[in-house]
């Protein structure tokens, strides 16, 4: 009986893209928690996923270019690990220019705001760092619009450049500048003078 349900996990991890990240949870549905530790465990000793974290697995993804399989998404990580944690996370800092394409820095630290408790997780050479936020920073703004700030804030009132106001405004629809210009308001003043540039105020 334990093999069908092993044979259900593989199945399911068959069907989800390369890269994706997965969780024990994610397989609840099909057997209890210990063959699907064991059906996990087996599966990574085989090589078919790989343990990032503690209870935390990816489908590794092969690249046919560099000829060798792509290392293991951050930010896929982050927002599986607040998913499990029911977080609200917004990138921050040098991570929150990275996303914008405002900054071309590999950086080996992930930074990111979160309405949860402080919390650091690492795997590899890599390290998530979750700071906690207030949630007027955190809570009720749209991923694009507290990303923004993120970035603004990161950049600082004297680096805006119009450069930087048109990268920002090329990445948004009509609707995510809506968005922008009615959830902002409630940031600091010369964050909110920027929007308005962005937004073709």
């Amino acid at each position: 009986m334990e093999l069908s349900y092993a044979r259900k996990i593989e199945e399911r991890i068959e069907n989800v893209d390369d890269g994706t990240i997965l969780k024990n949870a994610d397989f609840i549905d099909i057997a209890n928690q210990e063959t699907i530790r064991r059906t996990l465990n087996r599966l990574v000793q085989a090589g078919r996923i790989r343990r990032v974290l503690n209870g935390l697995y990816e489908k590794p993804k092969y690249s046919k270019l560099l000829d060798e399989y792509v290392a293991t998404d951050p930010n896929a990580v982050a927002h599986t690990l607040a998913k499990m944690y029911r977080w609200t996370i917004v990138p921050s800092g040098d991570t929150a220019l990275n996303m914008l394409g405002l900054s071309t820095q590999v950086t080996s630290s992930w930074s990111y705001i979160s309405d949860g408790p402080y919390r650091n997780f690492e795997w590899d050479n890599t390290k998530l760092e979750f700071k906690h936020r207030t949630n007027k920073e955190v809570s009720g703004l749209s991923y694009k619009t507290a990303l923004i700030i993120q970035a603004l804030k990161a950049l600082g009132k004297d680096n805006i450049t119009t450069e930087v106001i048109n990268k920002i405004a090329s990445k948004l629809t009509e609707n995510e500048k809506q968005a922008l210009l009615d959830e902002g308001i409630t940031s600091t003043r010369w964050v909110y003078d920027v929007i308005r540039k962005i937004c073709g105020e």
